[in-house]
């Protein structure tokens, strides 16, 4: 008895030490983190220069989290969280110097064109890793024992690549992993009964794959009788030879579409699988716009050429698309969503009857296969994002008129999907990528209503964090604390975006401030409040030009948007109103647009900020 009680704190102790060592091994920032990110851009091929953002030329404590695709722990240290890279025509080895970015729980390098192995020591090189994807891609060899030493993976993707051999039965030691896919590899062998449960279309096209959940694997039982095997010797031969030859037309046009891969400079692999469903019908919300079929968005977006992407970000890809009329639309390929196609279509059935001026109009769905493709009506000027922060110095900036045009437009825009859509909707992912510009540079605001179709992973260590990529600066302090997104939050969100419109500056990375700073847009802004040097904050090219009374009063707004306290943050509506009054001269609306919610509680308030003609009245 007194033997296994030691035993028994023996463990408990044992236990207490590995977490405090762990921790110890994610609780402080190293240059080991700046070092993973230089291996592993020096080891690749980046043909279409998406990681011109990676420059190492900064000893800012942070400034890595700016780059594409890597997310960080925390804005201000350089401490990666996630790296995910995929679809940007990347070329190499798996990076083996991922291995110094120590406390990393996320990788995703699927949709390019790395090749070789899956590294043996997998395990040391992802320690932590919940979630690995390296779908799409020329990986060749056997699948690695070793992953079965990644413990805390939640998803693990391999399809489509070239992976031979079986499927390690190590990997039944992974109790946490949700999600397993190999389809579209040259697999071989019984599939471990652990994932007999599995769907079938996470092994498909595996010509040497069989069990549960695909086929019965064939007996090799030598009881056979003699009178069967001689009775059916010649009819035997006969279709043996059939089987051979089909089997082997099977295979090599197999071995030819997988060497395509390496000719795929489009990055369309997926769309070519949907092949067989051309003819699938486009569910359509206008009754105005003509009927289509799946066969039409393959045509009108060079089946989803890599060169007609517009949007990349958390909830998919966007894709520009002509027909062939010459009308022009956007699609949208959902990420990975679990969601059945009864469940989906009801999502749709919903999101089909929100309209509004300042949304993006939601024309239509299509259900492929697996894929969810979403058909909108065309934005000609992009996103706020690339209006306002250009990335060709010899543009002109901004007209403050039009920044003020788009900042009270987007704001009646969220207020009615807080105040006056049935059912109300959080949008969860304001951001000025989401703000979208028509041909009359009118705001439209789009992926309203997504956020309920997209799967948050449930992983030990990583936290799942709203927002497209890089755009971690719009995240409300309370959500990265609680994970449940609320109305206030998105206040806060449109908050940032205000601040960008006044100031010019990005959300992560003040440009104008001191070189010792570290910290994000906010920060700054409270910095020179605290200081009294809050002009200092203004765009350049605004100053001067007989508005600062207007800019001052949009940055207050801005101000009280992002309060720490969710409860000291106005509502979106009264936002609207404040940003409707400081544009009063400029005639951007009319009486009868105005809103009125149907719960407010205050309404002598909201009656005055109606009428309210003069912000400082009001604050």
């Amino acid at each position: 008895m007194i033997m296994v009680l030691h035993s028994r704190v023996f463990a408990v102790f044992v236990s207490v030490f590995v977490w405090l060592l762990l921790g110890c091994s994610l609780s402080y920032a190293t240059p080991d983190d700046i070092d993973c990110l230089k291996s592993i851009k020096d080891s690749l091929e980046d043909p279409f220069n998406y990681l011109y953002s990676w420059n190492f030329n900064n000893n800012t404590e942070g400034f890595i989290c700016r780059f594409t695709g890597v997310e960080c722990w925390h804005p201000d240290e350089n401490r990666v969280l996630n790296i995910r890279l995929s679809d940007m025509g990347l070329k190499g080895e798996f990076p083996q110097g991922i291995i110094k970015c120590k406390s990393m729980t996320g990788l995703d390098l699927s949709s390019n064109k790395f090749y070789g192995s899956i590294p043996s020591n997998i395990s040391k090189l992802l320690p932590y890793v919940t979630s690995l994807d390296l779908s799409f891609n020329n990986f060749s060899g056997h699948i690695s024992a070793s992953l079965a030493n990644c413990s805390f993976i939640n998803i693990l993707k391999l399809d489509n690549n070239k992976l031979t051999g079986q499927i390690p039965a190590e990997l039944v030691l992974l109790n946490r992993m949700k999600t397993f896919s190999v389809s579209d590899n040259l697999l071989t062998g019984p599939i471990p009964s652990f994932l007999a449960s599995s769907s079938v279309d996470n092994f498909a096209n595996n010509l040497g794959l069989c069990g549960k959940p695909l086929d019965p694997c064939r007996s090799t039982s030598k009881g056979a009788k003699t009178e069967v095997i001689a009775g059916a010797a010649v009819g035997g031969v006969t279709f043996a030879a059939i089987c051979v030859g089909i089997g082997m037309f099977i295979y090599f046009r197999k071995l030819s579409v997988l060497r395509k891969k390496d000719d795929d400079p489009e990055g369309n692999k997926w769309a070519k699988s949907l092949k067989g469903a051309k003819g699938i019908k486009v569910s359509m919300f206008e009754k105005s716009v003509s009927k289509m079929r799946l066969n039409d968005l393959l045509k009108a977006t060079n089946s989803f050429s890599k060169n007609n992407i517009i949007g990349l970000g958390r909830t998919g890809t966007m894709y520009k698309g002509v027909l062939e009329d010459g009308t022009s639309l956007m699609v949208k390929r959902l990420q990975d969503s679990q969601h059945s196609d009864k469940e989906f279509a009801s999502e749709m059935a919903i999101l089909g009857k929100v309209k509004h001026r300042n949304l993006v109009p939601l024309l239509g769905f299509c259900m492929a296969k697996k894929e969810r493709l979403l058909v909108y009506k065309y934005m000609a000027n992009g996103t706020l994002n690339d209006n306002l922060h250009l990335v060709d110095e010899t543009k002109k900036a901004m007209e403050w008129s039009l920044r003020l045009k788009i900042g009270i437009g987007a704001a009646k825009g969220f207020a009615w999907l807080h105040h006056n859509c049935n059912p109300r909707i959080i949008h969860r992912n304001i951001s000025s990528n989401c703000i979208l510009l028509d041909a009359d540079f009118e705001p439209k605001i789009s992926n309203f209503g997504l956020a309920r179709l997209m799967n948050p992973i449930d992983t030990h260590l990583s936290t799942f964090v709203n927002g497209e990529f890089g755009d971690l600066g719009y995240v409300a302090p309370e959500y990265m604390r609680t994970l449940v997104a609320t109305p206030k939050g998105d206040v806060y969100s449109f908050g940032i975006v205000l601040l960008e419109l006044v100031t010019g500056e990005r959300p992560n990375y003040v440009a104008k401030a001191p070189e010792s700073f570290r910290g994000n847009l906010v920060e700054w802004i409270t910095q020179l409040s605290n200081d009294g040097k809050l002009q200092d904050a203004i765009d350049p090219s605004l100053v001067g030009k007989g508005i600062d009374n207007e800019l001052f009063q949009v940055l207050k707004v801005a101000c009280n948007c992002v309060f720490p306290p969710p409860k000291e943050r106005p509502t979106m509506f009264e936002v609207y109103q404040l940003l409707r009054a400081i544009g009063g001269r400029y005639n951007f609306t009319s009486e009868d647009e105005i809103l009125m919610p149907s719960d407010t509680g205050d309404a002598d308030y909201i009656e005055e900020l109606i009428v309210a003609r003069e912000v400082n009245e009001t604050w």
